[in-house]
């Protein structure tokens, strides 16, 4: 835990002196052309966020830094729960006219919003703040962008990661490295790691529909060959490679190996479990709770029968759309601020969330963190083998719900993968008919 610690307080300074150098040359801290005067009173703007704990510190030191460096806009952070949570009280805000100017939507909520034409086009911003599109991790930028304009910008950017605790491993007399296939996991790792666990432990857990259990299936259905849907929304997890899948999940309760946990963090922390799939944003807690008791290893998620498959996830940042000019350009400088080079740095180091630019990636900062921390590469090595995720669980309203609650019906209740799948494939279908007449009528 010092040595944490101390890492982050050397992080933290380098990044208030940077965003303090940024302000005093009117670079990417403030942006600049847009800016309201220095004599005029500040513009403020309200934030939702969706981060607690570590991330929700994090957010607020981001938040506290902007407002140090600068004195035309002043953001007040507003925590708003579960991404879900911030998703469905902005509904309700809108309706009631009282919506704040940014927000952080996740993988599976920002296109709900930008299909009802509640998000500002970003693309005159960018270009007027002359903010270098071109340095934003490619694949993570352009997951925003429809017709051709840019909805949201990245900011905590994730991937699923295999975590493993590193002395249950070396007991077991394990290499220190994740599983390379599901194959080599289920009859070499499982046994070994049996042996040397009680029995009120397991080797693996499960995450709930309400922890995303979805999003890290997506990854495993590819590696049987299946998928939820294509990019047409024509839903293809019920398919033999999907109902595969599926009996991979359910097989591993059966046989004793894995547990379906409501909070799979925190059983690996407390060592309830050894082993789970979880986001590169819980990294840093993981680190922080298992500090003097064991020691966290991070690797590739498994390959399956069909090869390797991993999604990106995590959330971007919007700003609603009805803003007069001058809060747009408010809103715009801290969105600026909080994903631009250095702040990204900060941000990765604190929190174990990939950098979404390229030069921060190549900074001789985050160089000689990575050395440091080689559990936080682990991502960015990932990051180009990943894929973006099918269209039923990212662009159908409560489509990783709806899958989330069919693996809860596989692991928890231990039903046949092809009846629930039957029933997913319908649901799923019935829910993608509105989102593809409003696709179609924006042109998309």
């Amino acid at each position: 835990m010092t040595r944490h610690t101390r890492r982050g307080a050397i992080s933290l300074s380098a990044a208030i002196t940077a965003g303090a150098a940024l302000a005093a040359c009117g670079g990417e801290a403030t942006g600049g052309s847009g800016a309201p005067a220095a004599s005029s009173a500040p513009v403020k703007i309200v934030y939702w966020g969706a981060f607690g704990g570590n991330l929700g510190k994090t957010q607020e030191e981001v938040v506290k830094q902007f407002n140090d460096v600068q004195k035309n806009v002043v953001v007040e952070h507003q925590f708003q729960g579960s991404y879900a949570d911030a998703a469905n009280k902005l509904t309700a805000a809108m309706q009631a006219k009282q919506a704040p100017e940014l927000v952080v939507l996740s993988d599976v909520w920002w296109y709900k919003f930008y299909l009802n034409k509640a998000l500002q086009p970003l693309d005159d911003l960018i270009k007027s703040e002359k903010v270098d599109a071109k340095d934003y991790v490619d694949s993570l930028f352009n997951e925003y962008v429809q017709g051709g304009k840019s909805y949201a910008l990245p900011f905590a950017r994730s991937t699923p990661l295999f975590y493993y605790n590193k002395d249950i491993w070396k007991k077991a007399g394990l290499p220190d490295r994740a599983p390379k296939t599901w194959d080599e996991f289920t009859k070499d790792f499982v046994p070994k790691l049996k042996s040397v666990i009680d029995s009120k432990q397991f080797v693996f857990a499960h995450p709930s529909s309400a922890s995303y259990i979805a999003w890290v299936f997506q990854g495993v259905i590819w590696q049987f060959g299946g998928a939820f849907s294509d990019k047409d929304f024509k839903i293809q997890i019920g398919e033999p490679k999907g109902v595969q899948a599926g009996e991979f999940y359910r097989s591993s309760i059966k046989d004793g190996w894995a547990q379906a946990s409501k909070d799979v963090d925190a059983d690996f922390r407390g060592g309830v479990t050894v082993a789970l799939i979880g986001s590169t944003g819980g990294l840093v807690g993981h680190e922080q709770a298992a500090d003097g008791k064991f020691g966290v290893g991070t690797g590739f998620l498994p390959e399956g029968p069909a090869g390797f498959g991993c999604p990106t996830g995590g959330a971007g940042v919007s700003m609603v759309a009805g803003l007069s000019k001058e809060k747009q350009s408010a809103a715009f400088q801290f969105l600026n601020f909080s994903t631009n080079p250095r702040t990204q740095a900060f941000w990765s180091q604190q929190t174990g969330y990939m950098p979404v630019r390229k030069s921060t990636i190549d900074s001789k900062e985050m160089l000689d963190f990575l050395k440091l921390k080689p559990n936080f590469k682990t991502a960015l090595d990932q990051l180009p083998r990943t894929k973006f995720q099918d269209s039923a669980r990212v662009f159908i309203p409560n489509g990783d719900e709806i899958i989330g609650k069919g693996l809860e019906r596989i692991t928890v209740q231990q039903e046949a993968p092809s009846v629930v799948w039957k029933d997913i494939t319908e649901i799923l279908t019935k829910e993608a008919e509105p989102v593809l007449k409003l696709r179609k009528a924006l042109g998309g």
